[in-house]
């Protein structure tokens, strides 16, 4: 397959995975007064809708890690190299992360459901404080750092348009700023990258198309 073609590809089912994981593990360990409740951990609901994500987390991860060599291989040789090894270490720190804090909401789905007994008190409000704060705390900032680089390159290359670019300084701001008090605020980063992923592939389609009706 044709690097442009998946990297689109890549972004695309990234997104898609990440914004379902996101959304399955709000509902199934929610923040505030809701989550303090024995039902927030023995619902049946909750524990498939969390579950369900930390299936597709690990996926998620594996698209991202593609996204990101296809699209330093689209880039090329010609790149800036401070710039791509901030967007690769950004990264590779934000994929760890994020398995890090599916960890531990795997970790409060075993401590609260074992045997349909009710867990305590502390070990269930750690565990889902220790995820939330590795996901909107910890992944959402490398996930800002990814964004800004790869609108800087984007910018300094001509790989992408110029809203595209700018698009990324206000999704990168959220991220890094508010992802971490605002529920929610970090499904911006699923946003991002599908919209840039849809670009990347409408762009190398019309590259394509180009080429075939050039003679």
């Amino acid at each position: 397959m044709e690097t442009p073609r998946a990297a689109g590809l890549a972004g695309v089912v990234f997104a898609l995975l990440l914004a379902a994981a996101i959304v399955l593990i709000r509902l199934g360990i929610p923040e505030g007064a809701d989550a303090v409740t024995p039902p927030g951990f023995t619902d049946s609901a909750r524990r498939t809708a969390v579950r369900t994500a930390l299936a597709l987390v690990p996926f998620a991860g594996i698209f991202f890690l593609w996204f990101v060599g296809a699209v330093r291989a689209h880039v090329g040789a010609v790149e800036d190299k401070f710039l791509a090894t901030v967007l690769l270490g950004s990264g590779l720190v934000f994929t760890a992360t994020m398995f890090g804090a599916a960890a531990a909401a795997d970790a409060v789905l075993a401590v609260a459901h074992p045997s349909d007994a009710s867990p305590g008190l502390s070990a269930r409000d750690f565990g889902r404080y220790f995820a939330y704060t590795m996901m909107t705390g910890y992944a959402m900032r490398m996930a800002a750092v990814f964004v800004c680089s790869m609108s800087v390159i984007g910018h300094r290359l001509g790989v992408l348009p110029r809203w595209l670019s700018l698009l990324g300084f206000p999704t990168a701001l959220t991220l890094l700023f508010v992802s971490s008090n605002v529920p929610w605020a970090e499904l911006v980063f699923p946003a991002w990258a599908l919209v840039l992923s849809v670009y990347i592939l409408v762009a190398s389609g019309r590259a394509r198309s180009h080429v075939a009706a050039s003679p």
